[in-house]
């Protein structure tokens, strides 16, 4: 893809619609081209984990099914896969070696919302979010409370650390500290950090919204770390009259700008999913601590973003090249490029 301008795809009155000040981030210099989506409905874009989810979730779409469900079928698949240790069975674990999952979701056409963070030993915590929504007024629970809600709703519990995650965390303990008393694990020296997630937003043929997004959050992380993924308005975001957006990637720099929000309300006020993805990159980095950026201001971790207009019209941004995300609509499903701020070369190194 070739490089052009920011202001392609901003313009200064498409950055002042968004109630943007651009600042610091003036500085930024380049983004990539991508083709400009015919949009259509039934509609659904995700992280690129995913690809199977879109796929799932597009074909209940035809048949009818309600956006939020499709939805969260199509993460579903993610979260009861074992392979995947970036969400649910299988999840990379905290510190202490335990699985704790978050998850939140919204329902456009009735404005509701469910959450739960800190879950453990339940795999699929996008539908005990659901479940929070259908069954309680509250909007978000965490820890203990939350997995015995999990319990009394008929969630089976399970051991969701697998063989796999379990070697991991015992490569990364035995390296913390060459003075501590861990013998290193074995030969392999390549040790996984993973802020994985999958977010998924979908648009039906008549334009009713849904979106979710579901972790296990950042490997290794403090145990009762939550990142964006349960806090609706970051981790997603959805408004039945305007669209939905979420998020993938450090979690506490979504937070900081509540960045799902941030993308809805400039799809609100004009912006096209990419254009407002975009803008909301700009935002973060904007907002990124001075311990986290390079010599050159850009940021030392990667965020994404991914957005679905009420049309079906959708847009993914990252803030380095080289993002991903996958789609499904007429034309099938499939991975696209994301647009970005900066050439992945130019990222500072930790």
């Amino acid at each position: 893809m070739s490089s052009v301008s920011r202001r392609h795809f901003l313009g200064t009155g498409a950055a002042a619609a968004a109630g943007l000040s651009l600042g610091s981030a003036g500085r930024l210099e380049a983004s990539s081209a991508a083709p400009a989506w015919q949009a259509s409905r039934p509609a659904v874009i995700a992280s690129a984990n995913g690809l199977r989810g879109v796929a799932r979730a597009y074909e209940m779409l035809t048949k009818g099914a309600d956006p939020l469900d499709a939805a969260i079928a199509g993460v579903n698949i993610q979260e009861l896969d074992p392979e995947d240790q970036s969400v649910g069975l299988g999840g990379l674990p905290n510190a202490d070696g335990v699985v704790q999952l978050d998850a939140s979701c919204m329902h456009g056409p009735t404005r509701r919302a469910g959450a739960v963070a800190s879950l453990e030993g339940i795999a699929t915590p996008s539908l005990v979010a659901k479940a929070v929504m259908d069954y309680t007024d509250h909007i978000l629970l965490v820890g203990p409370g939350a997995k015995q809600f999990a319990l009394a709703m008929g969630f089976k519990e399970q051991n969701l650390l697998t063989e796999k995650s379990r070697q991991d965390w015992l490569r990364w303990k035995a390296r913390i500290s060459p003075d501590d008393n861990w013998l290193d694990h074995d030969d392999d020296v390549t040790i996984k950090f993973s802020t994985g997630t999958i977010n998924m937003n979908a648009v039906t043929s008549s334009g009713d919204i849904a979106s979710v997004t579901t972790t296990s959050g950042l490997s290794w992380k403090i145990p009762g770390r939550v990142g964006d993924s349960p806090i609706i308005g970051a981790g997603q975001y959805c408004d039945n009259g305007v669209g939905a957006a979420g998020s993938t990637g450090r979690g506490e720099a979504n937070i900081k700008v509540c960045g799902a929000f941030l993308t809805v309300e400039g799809m609100r006020r004009g912006l096209t999913p990419q254009q407002a993805c975009l803008a909301t990159l700009e935002r973060v980095v904007a907002m990124t601590e001075r311990r986290l950026l390079g010599d050159n201001g850009r940021p030392r971790f990667d965020l994404n973003f991914y957005a679905i207009a009420k049309d079906g019209s959708y847009g993914g941004a990252s803030i380095y090249s080289g993002g991903r995300f996958a789609v499904a609509d007429a034309k099938g499903a499939r991975l696209e490029d994301s647009v970005f701020l900066f050439k992945r070369e130019e990222r500072p190194r930790r």
